[in-house]
């Protein structure tokens, strides 16, 4: 991320949506509503690129900044609020790390495979993470049966038929990671994939789907979303043999 631009447009939003009192002339006005430096439609046209930031800096905003003052003050007060908070997460952000401590790699949901970020990301804004993993691998699904041609089958059973060793049949294509050379390697990363995905849907898309479960925390989703990514690599790296 370019943080001197996105402090920037965070400040640039923060001006044009900075409070102040309703004045009506001749009106005394003892409301708790405010309205804002800018027009709607300029600090609408600012927002546009600032959500954009905010999911990037802050990924929870949706759900972990309060917006009870949207009804009450005014409709920007939860954008108001984390454009704020985002400044200091980027402007403080190595600062941070190094006084907290260990400086471990993050991991970030919007900086997985596109398809599953893709199909995750409506969920996962809204705090639904289970919904969230689930929305992924059902990308992924249809992202392979568009790749091979198929929707006679899904799944594990879709991975485990696109990944064989066995040649291609009519209406039958092969995902293909590497040229068949013959070798234990050629083999192994075949089925591997084959059986990884199978894990990942048995182990994590399944339960989730047919049984009631209590929302996943948000570290254990990522991981999660991270075995469906990998997923999705291989898929779109694979060559098509038919």
């Amino acid at each position: 991320m370019d943080i001197p631009w996105a402090v920037a447009e965070l400040r640039h939003f923060l001006e044009l949506a900075k409070l102040r009192p309703i004045e009506i002339p001749d009106i005394a006005y003892f409301g708790s509503g405010m309205w804002n430096a800018a027009s709607d439609d300029e600090i609408a046209e600012s927002a546009q690129v600032v959500e954009k930031i905010l999911d990037r800096a802050l990924p929870r905003w949706r759900t972990a900044v309060p917006a009870d003052e949207n009804e009450t003050v005014n409709k920007w007060c939860q954008h108001i609020e984390a454009a704020r908070r985002a400044v200091v997460e980027l402007e403080r952000r190595e600062e941070i790390a190094e006084k907290l401590g260990e400086d471990a790699p993050d991991l970030n949901a919007s900086q997985m495979h596109p398809w599953i970020w893709d199909g995750a990301k409506a969920m996962w804004q809204s705090g639904h993470y289970r919904q969230a993993v689930v929305a992924a691998a059902i990308k992924l699904n249809a992202e392979l049966q568009n790749k091979i041609g198929r929707n006679d089958v899904s799944e594990k059973d879709l991975f485990r038929q696109a990944f064989t060793t066995k040649a291609p049949e009519p209406g039958k294509a092969r995902l293909r990671l590497m040229p068949d050379d013959g070798s234990p390697t050629y083999t192994s990363l075949q089925e591997g994939v084959a059986a990884f995905a199978e894990g990942c849907y048995r182990a994590i898309r399944n339960p989730s789907s047919h049984v009631p479960q209590p929302e996943l925390p948000e570290h254990e989703a990522l991981e999660q979303l991270a075995a469906f990514s990998m997923l999705a690599r291989w898929v779109e790296s694979a060559t098509v043999e038919r």
